[in-house]
């Protein structure tokens, strides 16, 4: 069996061709297209919390992109939320990139070894400063900062009790829970 890597302008060129359903949730991890799970009531609801909390820091310290591509290399990713540099085209001439990203935000319902052992060595290596992964299994929301090579130099898990701080936008660890 033979398998084609695809490029990430060869993903770009299929998607504005049409290639893809629309309701097709794709991600483009270093050659290989992943469809990903549907979103469940529990994942779509702690999303637009985290939404409805950093929305305060739009447009003037932030882009918030929700479910929206971030591109980290040669890979395309499809992170719940990020919070990204803001720019006054709120990126329609081109996609952010890694750098642009200020926090990530996955939440994990039923990815979480996904999100850690493939997505989050992805952001480390394209410089997010921070990534959250929010763990509703675990009840914990492991927080991981200052990127490395292809892991992060701080990691914590934070629980019931904790609060999360980005920007001035304080929240609670069980809202997230």
């Amino acid at each position: 069996m033979t398998r084609h890597k695809i490029s990430l302008e060869e993903f770009h060129r299929m998607v504005e061709a049409g290639v893809f359903p629309e309701d097709l949730r794709l991600e483009l991890v270093e050659g290989d297209l992943v469809e990903m799970s549907p979103i469940g009531k529990r994942h779509a609801a702690k999303v637009a919390k985290l939404t409805a909390l950093f929305g305060p820091l739009v447009p003037q310290k932030a882009i918030l992109f929700v479910q929206s591509p971030l591109v980290v290399g040669e890979s395309e990713l499809y992170p719940d939320l990020a919070l990204l540099k803001p720019r006054p085209d709120f990126y329609e001439e081109e996609l952010p990139l890694g750098r642009d990203a200020l926090l990530v935000v996955e939440v994990a319902e039923s990815s979480l070894r996904y999100d850690l052992q493939v997505k989050l060595p992805l952001y480390a290596q394209a410089g997010v400063p921070e990534v959250w992964v929010v763990d509703l299994e675990g009840k914990r929301v492991l927080v991981h900062r200052k990127p490395e090579g292809g892991g992060y130099r701080e990691a914590e898990a934070l629980g019931p009790g904790a609060r999360l701080s980005f920007h001035g936008v304080e929240i609670p660890a069980e809202e997230l829970l």
